[in-house]
């Protein structure tokens, strides 16, 4: 069983940046598809990024360029390092883990507040 714990979050200036953690444990961490994803108040959950087991990326048009997703498969751990934040992406932050279109955990979420 996949379980997942992010930490990263808090209150930052528009233009700041932050960098979230998800640590992982469970087997097989390195053939997942990990993700994270946001919910704003009154909105519905959406992806932000995603990093594939082979490396591969893909983003939010609203935050390419400024959102970057990486991973470390020997530590079991996914980052996502946001640069030049805006008040939008104020939200909680959830980590993912998929296998195929599985979904295996979601984690408990981290709060971002970007202030103006």
């Amino acid at each position: 069983q996949v379980q997942l714990v992010e930490s990263g979050g808090g209150l930052v200036q528009a233009g700041g940046s932050l960098r979230l953690s998800c640590a992982a444990s469970g087997s097989f961490f390195s053939l997942n598809t990990m993700g994270w994803y946001r919910q704003a108040p009154g909105k519905q959950r959406e992806l932000v990024a995603a990093i594939t087991s082979g490396g591969s990326t893909n983003y939010a048009n609203s935050v390419k360029g400024r959102f970057s997703i990486s991973r470390d498969n020997a530590a079991k751990m996914v980052y996502l390092q946001m640069n030049n934040l805006k008040p939008e992406d104020t939200a909680v932050y959830y980590c993912n883990a998929k296998r195929g279109q599985i979904i295996l955990s979601w984690g408990q979420g981290t709060q971002v507040t970007v202030s103006s």
